[in-house]
């Protein structure tokens, strides 16, 4: 396999991988075992955690749940930038929180299902490497926290893009905020897919949602043939860009791939850094299939 770590170093970039065949169990690494951050890759496990909740009726996803205006956790998506109060129900909220990583709608489930639960249904798959600290608005928070400010709305205007601002932030530290490892991850993905990680109908819910995501610009962008379906969730800090999802081929090939990648520019705007996660998990695919 060509060398990743060249791969990333000409993308600028620091990255950590990990892939496995779904079927076999072959799996291919690099820094699979490195903790990361998973910024909006922790909406996975929240995702599974409602769908579990709603199939033992402790909650019901279709009743229509209000959404005030205050309280909302920042973002650049969705209910985040709406300005009006709204009601929705709670499964598709949960496509909101994934397709287009609305923050706000995140909070909103979270809050709903509890942190405590995400994080025994985390404890019961085996996943003692991944650690959440809380929903969006707490992470925000400590950003807010780490720069001086006493509460979110003075966040806006503050330039994010500066290394001697953003490399004080807890949010962007594996060790002091919600993390996992490339490992941990491929392993909750392959549990959904094989229907482990809950009943089969939850899992099927879960896998349909996460192949609802819009952007085309990172995991999918490394297989832009119509035949093969990928189904992710991205995450997005400063320095860091992060996709983790299944790639499915049409001779019935299956694989877990996660890819999470630190910057060394602060730029928000980073085309070679989306790509590389494209590119490399191609790489690691084309090599187990080989």
């Amino acid at each position: 396999m060509t060398d990743l770590a060249g791969v990333f170093a000409d993308a600028g970039v620091r990255g950590s991988l990990h892939a496995v065949e779904l079927s076999s169990g072959r799996e291919i690494g690099h820094g699979g075992d490195d903790p990361v951050v998973l910024a909006s890759v922790f909406k996975v496990p929240v995702l599974l955690e409602l769908f579990r909740q709603g199939e033992s009726h402790r909650l019901d996803l279709t009743a229509a749940v209000q959404v005030p205006v205050e309280g909302r956790a920042p973002g650049p998506f969705g209910i985040s930038v709406m300005r009006d109060p709204l009601q929705m129900s709670l499964r598709d909220l949960a496509w909101l929180m994934m397709g287009i990583s609305d923050n706000a709608a995140t909070d909103i489930i979270l809050e709903t299902v509890g942190l405590d639960a995400v994080d025994q249904t985390l404890a019961e798959l085996g996943l003692r490497n991944t650690v959440l600290i809380g929903d969006c608005r707490a992470l925000f928070m400590t950003i807010a926290e780490d720069l001086g400010a006493t509460g979110l709305e003075e966040l806006e205007g503050v330039d994010l893009t500066d290394a001697s601002v953003i490399d004080t932030l807890r949010a962007i530290d594996p060790l002091q905020t919600s993390r996992s490892t490339p490992r941990d991850v491929t392993s909750l993905l392959a549990k959904i897919w094989r229907d482990e990680a809950a009943s089969p109908a939850v899992c099927e819910e879960v896998r349909r949602i996460l192949g609802l995501q819009v952007w085309p610009h990172r995991l999918a962008a490394g297989f832009p043939e119509d035949d093969i379906r990928t189904s992710s969730k991205t995450g997005t800090l400063p320095r860091w860009r992060n996709e983790a999802g299944v790639v499915e081929y049409p001779d019935g090939g299956r694989y877990a791939v996660a890819v999470f990648t630190r910057s060394e520019s602060t730029a928000a705007k980073n085309p070679a850094a989306d790509a590389v996660i494209g590119a490399a998990a191609r790489l690691a695919v084309e090599s187990l299939r080989a």
